[in-house]
């Protein structure tokens, strides 16, 4: 049995973190792929340190992609989070490409021929979830998190705020009362600043942000709001800490409020089900508790390498569904194709969608009129509610 009451705490981090600046730069190659060819496999992978930016992967496209197109989308995707600094700057870093062509042995088990459907890029098992408890039905601990970094970096470039840099770490903690978020107990902002800052005036900027995105009287105590804890924080970004691909799959996600298959998502084509499949479960949880049918819902999928069909779909509503999860399961698979080919037709993933995903996580976004954060979208509710 669940605990009614409790103390949850969840963390993001901003686009400019050295590990979001990779997740950027490799979804943002993932996007220059698919818009020369939709049919395009990509697992890039990068690594950002001091003035270095590193791609390494695998790729197959129809069309012609040189090196010099590649270098100038992953420098564009830095310029735009903001780098421009000595020791990490869009322009002057070092770049190095060590993409190289998919490998013939994955592609056999992927590709589609004429005695087999298309195969999932790889095994594993992969989770999506849905909570009734913000509007976005997304766990709120996560969701402050990223909303008091995206409303730091928005008013940073903007240059309402030019004081703020972008690494950034927040981290909030809510209190639950019957299962219910009933207030926030403490507030973590970590933000790199100008140099001519002391923690003091970086605490007095940050403290507008974080009034502004939380609800009315949620501001914790003074002495549970802590801003730089450790003090001054001018070196950041990849010239103070590595950065690589896929090392954020708590926040890309729901904050730790629900279990994680393990996989990454950026920098991966979406033939692989460790971020399409993901995304669909997403999209049949946030359904489930948009149709009334739960208030919670976890949903895992799993598949095997060149297999089309998954292996194995479990719904879990976690004592608050409405329906048996039995006959749940049953009609998720009639309404959603869940092979690999089906998920990318149902949701339109073969398109230029994801560098947009690399920051303030993948879920609990507005889907876009070009297909972005299709995986959001509320379309099946009328059917689910047949069932109820």
């Amino acid at each position: 049995m669940s605990r009614p009451s409790y103390i949850f705490t969840s963390e993001s981090v901003s686009e400019g973190h050295p590990d979001k600046v990779c997740d950027r730069v490799s979804d943002t190659i993932v996007d220059l792929f698919l818009s020369k060819d939709p049919e395009a496999r990509v697992a890039c992978e990068t690594l950002t340190t001091t003035n270095q930016i590193i791609l390494a992967g695998e790729i197959r496209c129809a069309a012609e992609i040189d090196n010099d197109e590649i270098e100038q989308a992953a420098r564009e995707a830095v310029r735009d989070i903001g780098y421009e600094q000595e020791g990490f700057h869009w322009k002057h870093a070092n770049f190095q490409n060590f993409l190289h062509e998919q490998s013939a042995h994955i592609a056999q088990g992927v590709d589609a021929g004429e005695d087999k459907d298309e195969g999932a890029g790889d095994q594993g098992i992969m989770f999506g979830y849905a909570s009734d408890e913000t509007p976005e039905l997304m766990p709120a601990p996560i969701l402050y998190s990223h909303k008091i970094l995206k409303r730091m970096a928005e008013l940073r470039k903007s240059g309402e705020r030019p004081e703020f840099e972008p690494d950034a770490k927040s981290q909030v903690t809510m209190r639950y009362e019957n299962g219910i978020p009933a207030g926030i107990t403490s507030v973590v902002v970590s933000t790199q600043h100008k140099a001519n800052l002391d923690q003091a005036q970086v605490r007095e900027l940050v403290r507008p942000v974080v009034e502004e995105v939380l609800p009315d009287g949620w501001l914790p105590p003074e002495d549970e709001f802590y801003v730089n804890p450790t003090g001054t924080f001018v070196i950041g970004g990849p010239d103070g800490d590595a950065g690589l691909t896929g090392r954020k799959i708590i926040v890309d996600t729901y904050g730790g409020a629900a279990p994680h298959g393990g996989g990454a998502f950026s920098g991966k084509d979406p033939t692989k089900v460790d971020r399409s499949a993901a995304y669909a479960c997403r999209y049949l949880a946030k359904n489930v508790v948009a149709a009334g049918l739960a208030k919670r819902c976890t949903i895992q999928v799993s598949y095997a390498i060149g297999v089309s069909k998954p292996l194995s779909l479990y719904v879990d509503c976690h004592g608050t569904g409405q329906v048996d999860e039995v006959k749940l399961e049953d009609t998720l698979r009639q309404l959603v194709d869940l092979s690999p080919r089906g998920i990318r037709t149902h949701l339109k993933l073969n398109r230029p969608i994801y560098a947009r995903t690399a920051a303030y996580g993948h879920f609990g976004r507005k889907p876009a009129e070009d297909g972005g954060f299709s995986w959001e979208k509320t379309d099946l509710v009328d059917a689910l509610r047949g069932l109820a």
